[in-house]
């Protein structure tokens, strides 16, 4: 299973948009995710701001930290950052 370039950009837009919302289920800071995931927090600033766009491996990274807490795990359906292509996308095994 592969994520298309369109699926891609509306999925990481998801994410960039509900950033804060998602970091705060956490309660954690700008600079404390930003460390999580090994980029620095004027990285993860310029992307909550719209400035830099998400890259996939960001989206990917945060979406798995974010898988880790039944809070903000939650969340991420609701605002269509989770869904059946993404969950197949990170299926292994006789799921494909």
């Amino acid at each position: 299973m592969s994520i298309g370039s369109e699926q891609k950009k509306i999925l990481t837009n998801n994410l960039t948009k509900n950033l804060p919302v998602l970091r705060a289920k956490l309660g954690i800071n700008q600079a404390e995710l930003a460390d999580k995931i090994g980029m620095t927090r004027q990285t993860l600033t310029a992307i909550e701001s719209g400035k830099r766009e998400m890259t996939w491996v960001t989206f990917v990274a945060l979406t798995l930290l974010f898988m880790q807490n039944e809070d903000a795990k939650a969340l991420l359906p609701v605002v269509n950052v989770y869904n059946n292509d993404l969950e197949k996308f990170f299926s292994f095994g006789g799921d494909k």
